[in-house]
C-alpha cells in the first residue's frame, strides 16, 4: 500500500473519530462509509460477527457496541430517525477483522485499529502497574514513620518486627509474616513486594491508623502499641471480608522490582 494512500486513510479514520467529554468513539453508519460498504444490511452482518468475537473474547458487548438513534436529513427538508451504534476502538478493530479482507481499506483498518487497541491495552496495563508501585512506595513511607514513631516510645527494631508480624497475622487470618511468605512462595525480600495492590493498600491503611492512634493516645511501649496495631489490622480485615476479599487467599503479584523494570520497558512502547 502506497504511503500516500496510508496517510489519506489515516486522516479519514481520525476525522471520523468523535470525542465527547473524553469519550472516544466512531459511529457505525459513518464507519460503513469508511469501509466502503454500500448497503447497511450487509454491514450489519459484519457488526453481528464482531459482536460474537467480542463475546468469545470474554468482553462485554454493551461496553463496546452502544445502540443510539440519530436524525438524518431527507429531501424537501424532511427528517428521518435511524438507528446507529457507538463503537469503541476495540469494536472497530473487531469489525475490521470480520470485514472483507480483499478491500484495501479493510486491510488498513485492521492494522490501524489493532495498533491503537494495543496502545490502549498498554496504557491500561501501565496505569495498573503504576498504581501498585505507588501503593508500595506509600506503604514504605508509612512503615518508616511507624518505625521512627515507636522507637521514640521505647520499641527497638526487633520489637518493630514483632509488632508488624502480629499485625500481619491479624490481617491475614492467623498467618504471620513468615507464614505468609512461605504460603506465597517468597524466598527472599519483603512480603509486601509480592502482594497485590489491594493488600498493600490494606496494610498501609491499618498502619496509618496505628500511627494516628499512637500519637493521639501517646501510647508507650511494645505491648499497648501491639494491641493497637492488631486491632487496626483486624478491623481492616473485617472490611475486606465484608466485600468478599480474604487477603491470605489472593495470589502473589509480580515482584515490585521486576514490575518497575517492566514499566520502563512498556513506556518505550507507548512512545510514538
Amino acid at each position: 500500500m502506497q504511503k500516500s494512500v496510508i496517510e489519506k486513510l489515516r486522516k479519514n479514520f481520525e476525522d471520523y473519530r468523535h470525542d465527547e467529554g473524553g469519550l472516544e468513539f466512531w459511529l457505525a453508519r459513518e464507519l460503513q462509509e469508511l469501509l466502503e460498504y454500500t448497503e447497511w444490511r450487509n454491514f450489519e452482518k459484519v457488526i453481528e460477527k464482531a459482536k460474537e468475537s467480542c463475546k468469545n473474547a470474554k468482553q462485554s458487548v454493551s461496553d463496546h457496541f452502544v445502540d443510539v438513534n440519530k436524525t438524518i436529513k431527507m429531501p424537501k427538508q424532511a427528517r428521518k430517525e435511524v438507528s446507529d451504534i457507538m463503537l469503541t476502538r476495540y469494536a472497530c478493530y473487531l469489525i475490521a477483522q470480520n470485514g472483507d479482507p480483499r478491500k484495501e481499506v479493510i486491510a488498513f483498518a485492521q492494522s490501524y485499529f489493532a495498533l491503537q487497541t494495543r496502545k490502549q491495552e498498554l496504557l491500561e496495563e501501565r496505569i495498573a502497574m503504576q498504581e501498585r508501585i505507588d501503593a508500595r512506595k506509600k506503604l514504605t513511607e508509612t512503615e518508616s514513620k511507624f518505625s521512627k514513631l515507636i522507637f521514640e516510645r521505647g520499641v527497638d527494631n526487633q520489637g518493630f518486627g514483632r509488632i508488624r508480624s502480629k499485625g500481619d497475622k491479624a490481617l491475614f487470618g492467623g498467618h504471620d509474616t513468615n507464614q505468609m511468605k512461605k504460603k506465597l512462595g517468597i524466598k527472599s525480600g519483603p512480603l509486601a513486594d509480592k502482594l497485590p495492590t489491594i493488600t498493600i493498600k490494606a496494610k498501609d491503611f491499618a498502619t496509618e491508623l496505628t500511627n494516628f492512634n499512637v500519637e493521639k493516645g501517646d501510647l508507650q511501649g511494645e505491648s499497648p502499641i501491639t494491641k493497637e496495631h492488631v486491632k487496626n489490622n483486624s478491623e481492616v480485615r473485617k472490611l475486606l471480608q465484608h466485600r468478599g476479599v480474604k487477603p491470605e487467599e489472593l495470589s502473589p503479584a509480580e515482584d515490585i522490582k521486576k514490575l518497575e523494570r517492566k514499566l520502563k520497558k512498556n513506556d518505550k512502547k507507548l512512545l510514538p
